[in-house]
């Protein structure tokens, strides 16, 4: 029983042995109908390394013939299918700089773009393939306005300019964890500057408030007076825009704060509330004040 077993093992490895050198032969052979043939069983049997292969050391072969194109496209959704975005992008756009007018060309084009959206990053790593991969994208659906592909193009995009977002967000977020609020005030402004849809809107302007209110709070008496009224100057634009928001509570007892110290500072308020049209008011004197002192 045992030797038999050990037979069946050797004869085993055997046929592995051959079938992989019958692959290999295949590979190295000039034969370009078994090879062409190989490599769709291959395709269609979903070995797509070794169909991609195939294909590549077929386009050699078949370079100038009527089943160039075939080749080529297969080679590149060979590459596709095992997930291979990166050479796959490049057989495809070699494809239509080659086939621009091939019955494969629309499939290739999307397959292209498809691939460079795969082969973006995550957001904290370098998003230079992200803007790639947007431009592309666009260029893809002003030149196909027909496609069938045109909501997961935008589903693309619009994931795409998300995590653009996100890491802006995260940026200027970083500075307001180093307890840097100064620059953290400044980032999230610039965020907004660049892109004032930034889905993280709301997050940002709390944090702009937030990081007005603690670089007042930790500054030295004689340069809190401007800084809480940069503070309310936020809060404000906060309210006047989001008034239902659920960091209201906490910018409200936040802005108490800020009054009681402004109080201290000389600032005139109205009992416990300091109204838009008195902070208004105080802020021109404040800003007059200033000019004067950066005259003299």
């Amino acid at each position: 029983m045992k030797i038999r077993n050990l037979i069946l093992a050797v004869l085993a490895v055997v046929a592995i042995s051959s079938c992989k050198s019958q692959y290999e032969l295949l590979l190295n052979s000039n034969d370009t109908d078994a090879k062409y043939k190989a490599a769709f069983e291959f395709f269609n049997a979903k070995k797509y390394s070794k169909a991609a292969s195939l294909f590549e050391s077929l386009s050699v072969l078949t370079d100038g013939t009527e089943r160039d194109d075939t080749v080529r496209f297969y080679w590149g959704l060979s590459n596709y299918n095992y997930k291979d975005y990166y050479t796959a992008e490049t057989n495809f756009e070699q494809f239509l700089e080659s086939y621009p007018r091939s019955p494969f060309a629309d499939d290739a084009s999307y397959l292209r773009i498809d691939c460079l959206y795969r082969s973006t990053l995550r957001y904290e790593l370098d998003q230079t393939p992200t803007y790639k991969a947007i431009t592309e994208i666009s260029e893809y659906m002003i030149e196909y306005p027909s496609t069938p592909h045109m909501e997961a193009c935008s589903n693309m995009l619009k994931e795409l300019n998300d995590r653009l977002d996100l890491k802006a967000y995260e940026g200027a977020k970083l500075y307001y964890k180093m307890e840097d609020y100064l620059a953290s005030r400044v980032a999230f402004k610039n965020v907004l500057k660049d892109d004032a849809e930034n889905i993280y809107r709301e997050d940002i302007l709390y944090y702009i408030a937030m990081s007005s209110y603690k670089y007042a709070h930790e500054s030295v008496p004689s340069k809190q007076k401007e800084r809480y009224l940069a503070f309310i100057d936020d809060y404000y634009n906060f309210i006047g825009e989001i008034p239902d928001s659920h960091y209201r509570k906490e910018l409200d007892s936040i802005y108490r704060k800020a009054q009681k110290a402004l109080g201290k500072q000389g600032v005139e308020t109205d009992e416990e509330e300091m109204t838009e049209k008195d902070f208004a008011k105080e802020r021109k004197k404040f800003e007059k004040e200033a000019k004067k002192s950066e005259k003299n």
